[in-house]
């Protein structure tokens, strides 16, 4: 309540909210968040479905290793998380050393994709590893035995049984990449994202009530993706927070 308080006691008062849609950098800064809060969602709920059906349908040696590695992110803060993107596709990161264009994405759009990614596979993954473990196999062998061949088996048996958790999963690694601000801090030096906005209206420009205003709009945002994704499948989400 303070927060919205905060956001309407400036000098423009509840037009504050009109300069976000109003004004190119706001607007941009929002709808870059979404949009690679979306495609990271998206390309997490691909990669760590796949990785998660056969990680625990498989027994094999090295597994728990391999598992290790990909869950590795969970032990990182955002920042290491971007300096390790630095150290990848930097000014001095190893795409550069190796490529003949010296190539440098870390501070792009497509580096925090990166990061944001890193970030949420782990989290996708472990949430499809275990509603994976609990499904019905005995669905499976059934529509094998009438014929169904095994893309079929996954796509009419298995991603329907796991579709609560993965939108579940889907809706927290968004409200994650919306968030997330360590990750930004380090590698959003020539993008805007809500986040970093934020910080630099109410560190620099010393604006409480953009500020505020940002980070009421941030909120809503991701809390009516929570909602949908609550309403599709069931208590799945808050079970999942």
């Amino acid at each position: 309540m303070r927060l919205f308080l905060a956001s309407v006691e400036g000098a423009s008062g509840w037009a504050v909210y009109l300069e976000i849609i109003r004004k190119p950098r706001y607007l941009s800064a929002l709808m870059q968040t979404v949009l690679v809060s979306l495609a990271v969602t998206a390309t997490a709920l691909v990669i760590s479905t796949t990785a998660g059906l056969f990680l625990a349908r498989n027994r094999f040696a090295g597994r728990g290793v391999l598992l290790s590695i990909l869950t590795l992110p969970l032990a990182f803060p955002g920042v290491v998380v971007g300096f390790l993107i630095i150290l990848l596709g930097g000014r001095q990161g190893l795409v550069n050393q190796l490529t003949p264009g010296h190539v440098v994405f870390a501070y792009s759009t497509f580096g925090l994709f990166l990061g944001y990614l890193y970030f949420s596979i782990p989290r996708v993954l472990l949430t499809v590893m275990a509603a994976t473990e609990k499904l019905d196999r005995e669905l499976e062998e059934a529509a094998r035995s009438l014929g169904a061949s095994p893309f079929t088996v996954v796509r009419d048996v298995i991603l329907p049984g796991l579709a609560p958790s993965l939108v579940a999963a889907g809706a927290i690694a968004f409200a994650t990449a919306m968030g997330a601000f360590g990750t930004a801090f380090t590698l959003a030096t020539n993008i805007d994202v809500l986040p970093m906005v934020i910080y630099t209206e109410f560190t620099l420009s010393a604006n409480i009530a953009m500020a505020s205003a940002l980070s009421i709009v941030l909120g809503l945002v991701t809390w009516a993706l929570l909602l949908i994704a609550r309403s599709l499948s069931g208590t799945t989400v808050a079970a999942g927070g």
